[in-house]
């Protein structure tokens, strides 16, 4: 890698000297790339985030589950693209383990999911599956709506091309 040197010369008292020596990089690929990285920090920074909420019933709260639980389900505000609320209930019911999601959100209406299986773990796992593609199901709808009719003059005007396409 080529850096460039720049020295700033000085006159005191008629002496010439050198006050200090600057390594600068050339603006190239590298430059661009501290650039990008910069960047993505800060929309990571930006980002929204997801308000998790782990409850326990008759179950013993253990750290390992909740801060499994918070990771899994952080990723509900991500595919939003705005900050939400998710609930997280894990119960147990003799060799039954149990758990429901809530997600509430500005735009959205409340995704709710259960599931039931012999781990807890594996309850959380097919909770977040299941939120996430109940939103993608949510998300897709709303873009849909968003495609609009073409108006009454543009269905004219195709008409009136076709008509010219097939005369000719």
């Amino acid at each position: 890698m080529l850096l460039q040197q720049q020295t700033a010369v000085t006159k005191k008292g008629g002496e010439e000297g050198v006050l200090s020596m600057v390594m600068k990089e050339p603006a190239g690929k590298r430059s661009r790339a501290v650039e990008r990285k910069l960047r993505r920090r800060e929309a990571l920074k930006a980002r929204p985030v997801a308000e998790v909420t782990v409850t326990f019933r008759h179950v013993e709260p253990t750290d390992a589950i909740r801060r499994y639980g918070e990771r899994k389900l952080a990723h509900v505000a991500e595919a939003l693209k705005r900050p939400c609320t998710v609930h997280l209930i894990l119960s147990v019911d003799k060799y039954r383990q149990c758990g429901e999601v809530t997600v509430k959100s500005g735009r959205l209406a409340v995704l709710a999911a259960q599931q039931e299986t012999k781990d807890l773990y594996s309850v959380i796992d097919l909770l977040a599956d299941k939120v996430q593609r109940q939103l993608k199901k949510h998300l897709e709808k709303i873009e849909a709506k968003k495609w609009r009719a073409p108006s009454a003059g543009e269905v004219l005007s195709a008409a009136e091309e076709a008509e010219s396409e097939s005369r000719s």
